[in-house]
C-alpha cells in the first residue's frame, strides 16, 4: 500500500473531492476515487467523508492506494473479434449472448476471460473482476466496446465518457409505429422502486439522454438509430419503453414472445473516441450481426 497526501489550495476549494483528487493524480479516475471514498481509503484531515464532499482550502487529503489484487480468473480462448489494438487500447466487437465481465459464481465464458487469453496487459483500475473494462454493453446486446490496456489509458477513456465526448451509436428494432422521424428522450434513470433488478425512469434517477432517428418502418415495428449522450444502465431499453416503443425481443422491458430472436434486437455499431496517447479521434463501425440482418430481411419481404 502506498500513501499519498495532498493539501488543497485556494483555487481548488469548492470542488468535489473526486474531481480535486483526479486533477491531482491523472492515474486515478473519478469513479475509482468515489469508490475509495466509500471504502474509507480517502481521508480528509484524518476523517472519512461522503463522496459528495466539497474540499476546502487547507484540507489535507490522505489516500492509502491499495495494492492491485491478483486476478484469479481463467484465461479462455473465446475467439474474440478484435477490431483494433495497440499498446494502449483495444476495440472488440462483442457477440450477443456474451457477458462482459465475471461476477462471483460466474467466472468463465465472459469477455474478460477472452481478453485475458488475448493479452496480459489490461488496466487494473476497475478491480479484480473487471480488468481493462471502461464501459459495458448488456449480455444480449452485440457490438463495439473499448478496452484499456493500462491505467493511464483507462483514466483518459473514462474521463471522455464523463465529458460525454465518446460517440456511441446503436441500431435497434422497437415495437410499434413511430410516426416522427427523430426525437430526443431526456428522462432520468434509476433503480426501479418496485423491482430492484430493473431500471426505470425515476425522478430521483441520474440524468439520461438518448437521441433517436427512424431508419425504416415495418408496420408493427420500427428500426431506429439511437445515439447515447449519457450511458446509464439499460438506457436505450428503458428510454424506448418509456415512450411506448420497447425493444423487440427484450426479455426484461418488452412484451414476451413477439418475435423469434434471442434477446433484445440491439447492436452497438459505431464507437468513436480520442486516443488517450496520440489524441487522434478514432471511429470504428461493426456491421449488424447475421441474425439481426436475417430478421430485417424477413420483415422487408413481408413488407413487400
Amino acid at each position: 500500500m502506498e500513501q499519498f497526501q495532498y493539501v488543497i489550495e485556494e483555487q481548488t476549494a469548492g470542488e468535489r473531492i473526486d474531481k480535486a483528487l483526479a486533477s491531482a493524480n491523472a492515474d486515478w479516475s473519478r469513479t475509482l476515487i468515489q469508490q475509495w471514498v466509500k471504502d474509507g481509503i480517502v481521508l480528509v484531515n484524518g476523517a472519512a467523508v461522503k463522496s459528495n464532499y466539497k474540499v476546502k482550502s487547507g484540507d489535507t487529503l490522505t489516500v492509502d492506494e491499495p495494492e492491485p489484487e491478483e486476478l484469479n480468473i481463467p484465461a479462455e480462448d473465446l475467439n474474440l473479434e478484435i477490431v483494433y489494438e495497440d499498446s494502449d487500447v483495444l476495440v472488440v466487437n462483442k457477440r450477443s449472448g456474451m457477458v462482459v465481465h465475471p461476477a462471483p459464481g460466474h467466472t468463465t465464458g465472459t469477455l474478460v476471460n477472452g481478453l485475458m487469453y488475448h493479452c496480459t496487459d489490461l488496466s487494473g483500475i476497475n478491480g479484480i473482476m473487471r480488468p481493462g473494462i471502461v464501459h459495458r454493453i448488456d449480455k444480449d446486446t452485440s457490438g463495439l466496446l473499448m478496452v484499456a490496456k493500462n491505467d493511464k489509458a483507462h483514466t483518459a477513456l473514462v474521463n471522455q465518457l464523463v465529458e460525454k465526448s465518446v460517440t456511441r451509436v446503436y441500431t435497434a428494432l422497437v415495437h410499434g409505429h413511430i410516426p416522427h422521424d427523430n426525437g430526443t428522450i431526456d428522462a432520468p434513470i434509476g433503480r426501479n422502486q418496485k423491482d430492484r433488478q430493473s431500471m426505470s425512469v425515476e425522478n430521483t434517477g441520474k440524468h439520461a439522454v438518448t437521441h433517436f432517428k427512424v431508419l425504416e418502418r415495418f408496420g408493427d415495428f420500427t428500426l431506429v438509430e439511437c445515439r447515447l449522450e449519457t450511458g446509464r444502465t439499460h438506457q436505450i431499453r428503458v428510454h424506448m419503453k418509456y415512450i411506448g416503443h420497447p425493444l423487440a425481443g427484450d426479455p426484461k422491458y418488452g412484451p414476451k414472445k413477439t418475435i423469434d430472436f434471442d434477446g433484445q434486437v440491439l447492436h452497438a455499431g459505431t464507437l468513436g473516441f480520442v486516443h488517450p496517447v496520440t489524441e487522434e479521434y478514432m471511429e470504428f463501425k461493426a456491421p449488424l450481426p447475421e441474425d439481426f440482418e436475417q430478421l430485417l430481411n424477413e420483415m422487408k419481404s413481408k413488407k413487400g
